[in-house]
């Protein structure tokens, strides 16, 4: 057997699922990707230790860890995702993203003393809080 056949074919199945992470916006597809991502780097690993003839089987005892994580990502994924929605309504991965970045945050003063004093002039308005909002998705 040539090694270009399986090389080729785990390319392009590796391609097919980095474009699938990069341009999906749902994120079952997103995890579906990388499984896909991973099969390919099984049929690599496999191939190759039919290529080079090792005694030890190497790569296709780092397949069955390969596969072994893979189901334990894909299980936990799916688990967070499904919680996601249950809250959210949505497994949009843009609308989720707005989770980490709340105004309420970006308004809190710079320097806030800890005995419930007025904080110090060095207080964010909202126009900087934006601002900042802004910095941080780019």
């Amino acid at each position: 057997m040539h090694l270009a056949y399986p090389a080729v074919l785990a390319a392009l199945l590796f391609c097919i699922g980095l474009y699938g992470v990069l341009a999906r916006r749902n994120a079952i597809l997103v995890l579906m990707s990388v499984e896909l991502m991973l099969n390919a780097v099984n049929l690599n690993l496999v191939a190759f230790d039919v290529w080079l003839r090792d005694t030890l089987h190497s790569g296709q005892a780092l397949t069955l860890f390969t596969i072994a994580i893979a189901a334990a990502e894909i299980g936990i994924g799916l688990a967070i995702v499904l919680a996601v929605y249950r809250n959210r309504g949505t497994s949009d991965i843009d609308r989720l993203r707005d989770t980490a970045e709340t105004d309420d945050a970006e308004k809190l003063p710079d320097s806030a003393d800890t005995d419930g004093t007025e904080p110090t002039p060095g207080r964010a308005d909202e126009k900087t809080g934006k601002t900042k909002k802004a910095e941080a998705t780019t």
